[in-house]
C-alpha cells in the first residue's frame, strides 16, 4: 500500500518525552551532559526534519543543573518547526527545542500544541 504524499505542515509544534538516562549510558562522567546535549540535538533533528536546532538557554541549565556527570533521568521537550528569518540562511526553517516543566513523567505521551498567533 502506497502512503499518501500530503504535504506536511511548515510550522507545528510538538512535545516530546526524551529518556536520557539511556543516551548517555556507559559515557565518562565528564562527558554525560554534553552529550545529553548532543543527543536532543540529534532527536529534534529526527523529529522535526531540519538541521539546525536551537536549544533555548532553560532547557541547557535544566540539563546542567545537576553537573556535569548526572544530567537528569528524562527531559520533556516542546519542539516548534519555525521559519528562518535570515534570507540568505541555508535552510528556510529551524527547530527551536525548550523545556516543559512536568511533576511526574507518568503516561505522558506525544502531543501536539496548538498555539495561538
Amino acid at each position: 500500500m502506497v502512503k499518501s504524499s500530503a504535504p506536511k505542515p511548515d510550522l507545528v509544534t510538538r512535545d516530546y518525552t526524551i529518556q536520557l538516562s539511556k543516551l548517555v549510558h556507559k559515557q565518562q562522567h565528564k562527558r554525560r551532559a554534553p552529550r545529553a546535549i548532543k543527543e536532543i540535538r540529534k532527536f529534534a533533528q529526527k523529529a522535526m526534519g531540519t538541521q539546525d536546532v536551537r536549544i533555548d538557554a532553560g532547557l541547557n541549565k535544566h540539563v546542567w543543573s545537576t553537573g556535569i556527570k548526572n544530567p537528569p533521568t528524562r527531559v520533556r521537550v516542546r519542539l516548534s518547526r519555525k521559519r528562518n528569518e535570515d534570507e540568505d540562511a541555508a535552510e528556510k526553517l529551524y527547530t527551536l527545542a525548550q523545556l516543559v516543566e512536568v511533576s511526574s513523567f507518568k503516561g505522558l505521551q506525544t502531543e501536539n500544541v496548538i498555539e495561538a498567533a
